[in-house]
């Protein structure tokens, strides 16, 4: 099966069970002036089940897991999407899931975590990685990776899909960096499907792991991370993600916290949504025009979640 082959199978595996979400056109001249004449296109994704892009890879994962890896109980790492995903998930194939949080996981992701059935380990961020290894092994259970996986890689790619049957003309994609896996997903359906279409990549500034591991042609660590885009704050990347965004994305731009939280409330205002910064940061990197089209181009940014309650919202608009 090839990577493209493996997007359209998952695509078969979610069918009927996860939205397809909506996209919204809009000019680019209603958020700057220096964005008129590009035609934009938001993918919105906060509108899926569980407020991400997430839950297309988990479902995927999990369909192609043995009945005896299934047995034995899955588990994850993640500071919030991927953990919700893979607890409603859980939830839907009857499976016990265990997740490992860093400790600044946003409440109202590790509460919804739990609210969706699963149990949930919350340690530093330095002990992410090995808190996840050493409770695997101790307990047995089946690892589901946020990112680092062809499942979840091809599950991802299903929004990739979905983008060019409805905007079959788009010259460029957009879409935030965490650890990899979105990108590489959307990238492999794109690219594809339409091999002349750009791909670009937002990765925040504070935690710029694959911009890293790009330049050192190896995947990289982080010592630590410093971003208000915690859906992106992932301290690793894995080779397999790595491959195929050298391969599949045509750049991979860094942005700052500031840049991002503009973005977010561009979107607010004139797309009507309610994004997470993980979300915004695509837009962040075209806005502060980090990344720039010619004119007539038709860009698409793929708002990867919405997972932000009230009071977080309120402090990221008053700062």
């Amino acid at each position: 099966m090839t990577e493209l082959e493996a997007v359209t199978a998952a695509r078969d595996v979610i069918a009927g069970r996860l939205v397809r979400t909506p996209v919204l056109r809009l000019e680019g001249r209603a958020f700057s002036p220096y964005l008129d004449g590009l035609n934009l296109v938001f993918k919105l994704e906060m509108f899926q089940r569980t407020g991400s892009f997430k839950i297309r890879g988990v479902l995927n994962k999990l369909h192609n897991l043995s009945a005896e890896e299934k047995q034995r109980g899955v588990i994850g790492l993640s500071s919030g999407n991927h953990a919700q995903a893979l607890a409603y998930g859980a939830r839907l194939e009857g499976l016990a899931a265990t997740i490992v949080m860093p400790s600044f996981a946003p409440p109202n992701k590790v509460e919804a975590t739990r609210a969706y059935g699963a149990k949930v380990e919350i340690v530093s961020a330095e002990e992410l990685l090995s808190s996840f290894e050493r409770i695997r092994d101790e307990r047995g259970l089946t690892p589901v990776h946020p990112f680092n996986d062809e499942h979840i890689v091809a599950g991802a790619g299903t929004a990739g899909l979905e983008l060019l049957e409805e905007v079959p003309e788009v010259d460029a994609v957009l879409a935030g960096i965490g650890g990899g896996g979105w990108i590489s997903g959307v990238a492999t359906a794109v690219k594809g499907l339409k091999p002349g279409c750009k791909v670009y990549g937002a990765e925040p500034e504070g935690a710029p792991v694959v911009r890293k591991s790009l330049d050192a042609g190896s995947a990289q660590k982080l010592d630590r991370v410093a971003t208000i885009a915690d859906g992106l704050a992932a301290p690793f990347t894995g080779e397999l993600v790595l491959d195929r965004i050298q391969r599949l994305v045509d750049n991979v731009v860094l942005v700052r916290d500031a840049e991002i939280l503009e973005a977010l409330k561009a979107i607010l205002e004139k797309v009507k949504a309610v994004v997470e910064p993980s979300g915004a940061a695509c837009f962040a990197a075209l806005l502060s025009g980090r990344v720039r089209f010619p004119e007539g181009s038709t860009v698409a940014l793929m708002l990867s979640g919405g997972n932000v309650d009230a009071a977080r919202l309120r402090d990221l608009l008053s700062s």
